[in-house]
């Protein structure tokens, strides 16, 4: 077959699995709501459904990349989709909240291994401006999963209640899942006949440990309540965790395997402070989204097609401006970023400070604003900042700065989506009004640290001389 045809076919594999794998996420912050008050899910549960995803997928992604790159991606994407699919089935059937926990977090890791492939398979298959028009069409494509999810999963509840409607919102991508599995069997490349001799896969599973249970213990104190000498007890645990990463991580990279976490890394302050940005950028953008679909629906009533219309300019205003900002890059340099993270904090206070002091009959509108400021942010921060970030990895680590800071940002939004959401849902404040703002102002403070970590990037230097890899997407609100 031709190259090129055979270009294009993988190209829709790993578009259709985007595809995929983003309509989930964005249908499942709409559903919230109605599965919360169907199970009877408690504060906490509804906050280890939702983060419980995004920690998984997170985890995933590092030993993902590093099984496709050395045993073929064909099968482990092949896997992923299939335990997503899966997963996604029986989401739909669940009947307790801890069993929807349990294959949330399952159908996280399939994500997560899906993703690693994709992106590696993007960089195997694409290269120079054919790379960059694959990556770009993947963002548009992740950017229309993101803007169709909310209205679909409105939609269904709408029609079939909010019993039905939310195990409906489960199976709504089982048919493009389906259809990217055969897909992916048919046209992926396969495998070659093991790793290249003198190679082993070390995927540095105790290191993934202590990433696993250092962010568990960093969300506890927010999904759980506890007393202030237990709050202590897990502050100090978070610390002797940490410094047992760090240790591990030198002492693996001194055998001469590869690390979960490439210590060179933490020898580029512009690396360590670009992604620390992403991280809270991130984190921000995917609670604050959940936070507004909960107070929509249970703070103003409105109906789960009602407030998918109020978050929908978001996602279109992101998908519209994700494509102008390398223009906006070209006039304003790295500054784009900061400017990017001024308007996300301007329309999170704007929206707080709405939800306090507007009448009900307008706040509506007034939301769908602050979502319309703060989807045109994210398309200016995420990436340009990415690609910022990139460019100042170590030669020596380039190969897996992206998976880095995708795993980064993906641990970042498992706490976020924990701390903000737990913010909401036991706050004691009088009304649905005054939690809103309190979880607002939670998250703006959140991206002024991120704020004032880009400007300290942007003040670090130039990049590392080394070109790194073309910045592969990142994907929000997932």
């Amino acid at each position: 077959m031709h190259k090129t045809a055979k270009q294009k076919q993988i190209l829709l594999v790993c578009l259709a699995g985007g595809f995929t794998t983003m309509l989930d996420n964005s249908v499942l912050n709409i559903a919230v709501p109605a599965l919360r008050s169907t199970l009877e899910a408690d504060p906490t549960q509804v906050q280890w459904i939702v983060a419980g995803y995004s920690l998984a997928f997170g985890l995933a992604l590092i030993p993902g990349g590093r099984l496709g790159d050395l045993r073929g991606r064909k099968p482990f994407f092949v896997a992923g989709i299939a335990l997503f699919v899966g997963a996604g089935l029986l989401a739909a059937t669940a009947q307790t909240p801890w069993l929807l926990v349990a294959v949330r977090l399952l159908q996280g890791a399939g994500a997560g291994l899906v993703n690693s492939q994709m992106i590696g398979t993007l960089q195997d298959v694409f290269t120079g401006p054919a790379r960059t028009r694959a990556l770009g069409l993947y963002q548009v494509t992740c950017a229309v999963a993101i803007a169709l999810g909310p209205p679909l999963g409105g939609a269904l509840i709408a029609l079939a209640g909010p019993e039905w409607g939310w195990r409906l919102a489960f199976l709504i991508s089982v048919p493009s899942g389906l259809a990217t599995l055969l897909l992916a069997i048919r046209h992926l490349p396969a495998p070659t006949r093991g790793a290249p001799t003198g190679t082993r896969t070390t995927l540095d599973l105790f290191g993934l440990l202590l990433t696993a249970a250092l962010t568990v213990t960093v969300m506890l104190p927010f999904v759980q309540p506890a007393t202030t000498a237990t709050k202590l007890a897990l502050a100090a645990g978070a610390v002797a965790l940490t410094a047992a990463l760090i240790a591990w991580q030198r002492h693996y990279a001194a055998t001469g395997r590869k690390p979960l976490i490439h210590p060179a890394l933490g020898r580029s302050p512009q690396y360590v402070l670009g992604t620390l940005t992403a991280m809270g950028q991130f984190a921000a953008s995917l609670a604050s989204a959940l936070v507004l679909v909960m107070f929509l629906q249970d703070g103003l009533g409105l109906s789960p097609l009602a407030a998918a219309a109020v978050t929908l300019p978001a996602a279109l205003a992101m998908a519209a401006v994700s494509n102008l900002a390398w223009r906006a890059v070209r006039r304003f340099g790295d500054r784009i970023v900061p400017i990017g993270l001024v308007l996300a904090l301007a329309a999170l206070l704007l929206s707080g400070l709405a939800a306090l002091r507007a009448p009900s009959a307008v706040l509506p509108l007034l939301l769908a604003v602050g979502q319309l400021c703060s989807g045109a942010a994210s398309g200016l921060i995420v990436s340009p900042n990415q690609a910022q970030v990139l460019r100042h990895a170590p030669p020596e680590a380039a190969g897996v700065a992206g998976g880095i800071l995708q795993m980064s940002q993906r641990i970042a939004a498992a706490v976020g989506i924990s701390a903000i959401s737990g913010i909401y849902l036991n706050s004691r404040a009088g009304t649905p009004q005054t939690a809103y703002f309190h979880a607002m102002l939670a998250c703006a403070a959140v991206v002024a640290l991120a704020l004032v970590l880009a400007v300290l990037t942007n003040r670090g230097g130039r990049a590392v001389p080394a070109a790194a890899p073309e910045p592969a997407p990142q994907r929000q609100r997932s």
